[in-house]
């Protein structure tokens, strides 16, 4: 990407969407592209195709979505299936209308089966049931990731397609019933050390198994691909290590300074047993990940400390679509 191309972040304002400005910057481009929802609502196909036509976009980082934990997608699931699948259709069918250079879609490895052989490879895609819990939003993740492959083989675009795994750091969303279950974690034990209650009861039974990857890792191994990878197939984006949920849990009170009690209710669902994504193909390419966990969780609780003091708002659902 030249320094001079028109480049549009859908999702700015998010955990990965801000991530990839700040990269972005980092690397000298300054015509980069964003709105907030209020200003355009990725769910309408013709403002998309308005803002499109009028802004003449060569690059896009397809990062908006509308995103949760186990509790949000229980609860919304049609809000999952139906504003994703708004999103994705608007901005690749006006990214292609318009001639844009080249769109990478943002998926997530909840669209691997849930009992797929781990690590999970990029070929597990399709080859047996998902996880319950979350199945509309990876339904849709899915039906991106097919949009792209067809609209390349019809059309000749270049959209590409990549599998972040879990994922933290800054302007993640705190909120306790919507978030992942990493910043879930971070606010529950700030709240309780602040309130000084004597345990912290968390959903299920601590034994799943979960990666995580610091979204500052995630953006640069975005833009690594946008200017090396050509190829219709998925791209897995990991650590390539994972950990129990309840050793990530011990992990976050220790940061966090909380001394009480950690409990667990294994009435409520556990998700998908293990997520450890398979990094060979992008380790192949010549990529590899760099923030350890401890130290990228340290850095994310205290921007959570200072953030969440200054602006409130940001434990809520701030900039997910915008």
């Amino acid at each position: 990407m030249d320094k001079n191309a028109h480049i549009y972040v859908a999702g700015h304002r998010g955990l990965v969407g801000s991530a990839l400005v700040r990269a972005l910057e980092r690397q000298g481009h300054e015509r980069i592209l964003h709105r907030t929802s209020r200003e355009l609502d990725l769910r309408d196909a013709l403002a998309v195709r308005e803002f499109f036509d009028k802004e003449q976009v060569d690059y896009v980082f397809l990062a908006a979505a509308k995103v949760g934990g186990i509790g949000a997608n229980y609860d919304y699931p049609a809000d999952f299936i139906r504003d994703n699948l708004l999103i994705q259709t608007n901005v690749i069918e006006a990214a292609y209308r318009t001639g844009v250079r080249k769109l990478m879609f943002l998926g997530s490895t909840c669209i691997y089966p849930k009992m797929a052989p781990q690590p999970l490879r990029e070929d597990s895609l399709l080859t047996g049931t998902l996880e319950p819990t979350n199945e509309p939003y990876a339904i849709a993740k899915i039906a991106g990731i097919k949009m792209c492959q067809a609209y390349n083989r019809q059309f000749g675009t270049r959209f590409i397609s990549v599998m972040p795994t879990n994922l933290y750091g800054p302007n993640d969303n705190f909120d306790i019933e919507s978030s992942h279950v990493l910043p879930a974690l971070i606010r529950k034990f700030h709240d309780a050390k602040r309130d000084r209650a004597p345990y912290v009861t968390l959903w299920g039974t601590g034994t799943p198994r979960r990666e995580f990857l610091h979204v500052d890792d995630m953006a640069d191994a975005c833009l690594f691909l946008m200017d090396r990878y050509e190829d219709s197939d998925i791209v897995n984006i990991g650590w390539g290590e994972d950990i129990p949920i309840a050793g990530l849990a011990e992990l976050v009170k220790s940061i966090v300074g909380y001394e009480g009690e950690i409990r667990y209710d294994s009435n409520r669902p556990d998700g998908t047993p293990r997520k450890l994504v398979d990094v060979s193909k992008l380790s192949g390419l010549g990529w590899k990940a760099s923030i350890p966990l401890e130290a990228g969780l340290r850095e994310t609780y205290s921007w959570y400390v200072r953030h969440s003091a200054e602006a409130p708002e940001l434990t809520g659902l701030q900039g997910r679509l915008g």
